[in-house]
């Protein structure tokens, strides 16, 4: 039995101090762009995507930011060297395995410590809405009740994203199931979730998915998702690019 969840926000709340960027991926979508440049940055409307992430992160009141490197891993390095400030910045090694976005968690297990900590995508886009996403995550986080909190944007509404989504909430935003193989589900995962240190555990030898810790945490029923308020964008590829700038320039 499910211990019942707060459903009433906490605009108090504190943002975790700690962000876990996911950036060490082989960007085979956005080929050509990513053959001499890392997927996070590629820019869009004048900007990596990578320094995008670290705005929301910045104006949300995040400290640190644990970043994984693989493919063009100098390249990345050179950058956040050079152009993120406000935040400290500690790089997680993948160079010799990529360990995939699961597995990538692990091996920075212990920079993490033991608190809450944000995951962002460094290959999705978003504008706030009428409050911060990241603080309004914060707001939202219960940790009696939950192991994941995901934010979550509806599949109508998920800009270039070409998926049939990819969870079904119930009435107290809890992730009740993932989708079903040839049906569409309502919602889709934006890249951006506070974990619990609690979901570390058991896990294979080798590279592996975030999706064993949320499968565990809907099991439980200790995953939950809030929906976004403001735009989001999957720049996927090169096409998504221009898409993107389009609707941004609209306002």
């Amino acid at each position: 039995m499910t211990r019942p969840v707060n459903l009433r926000p906490d605009p108090g709340a504190p943002v975790p101090k700690t962000a876990m960027v996911m950036a060490a991926g082989l960007g085979k979508r956005m080929r050509p762009l990513t053959a001499t440049r890392p997927k996070p940055l590629v820019e869009v409307a004048g900007k990596a995507l990578l320094d995008h992430v670290f705005d929301r992160l910045r104006s949300a009141g995040v400290e640190r930011a644990i970043v994984n490197v693989h493919y063009l891993a100098d390249a990345l390095e050179a950058h956040l060297a050079n152009r993120v400030k406000g935040i400290a910045v500690t790089v997680s090694d993948e160079r010799g395995r990529l360990m995939e976005t699961g597995g990538g968690i692990v091996q920075a297990r212990d920079l993490i410590g033991d608190d809450p900590f944000l995951v962002v995508n460094s290959d999705n886009l978003w504008v706030d809405g009428p409050t911060d996403a990241i603080r309004m995550l914060a707001a939202r986080w219960d940790d009696a009740t939950m192991d994941a909190l995901l934010l979550l944007v509806p599949l109508a509404r998920a800009h270039n994203h070409g998926g049939q989504g990819d969870f079904h909430l119930d009435a107290q935003g809890r992730i009740v199931k993932r989708r079903q193989s040839g049906r569409l589900a309502p919602f889709v995962y934006t890249g951006v979730q506070i974990l619990s240190p609690r979901v570390i555990r058991d896990w294979p030898d080798g590279p592996f998915s975030t999706n064993l810790f949320w499968n565990r945490a809907i099991e439980t029923g200790r995953a939950y998702g809030l929906v976004h308020q403001g735009l989001w964008f999957d720049v996927g590829t090169p096409a998504a690019i221009g898409r993107t700038q389009a609707i941004l320039a609209d306002g």
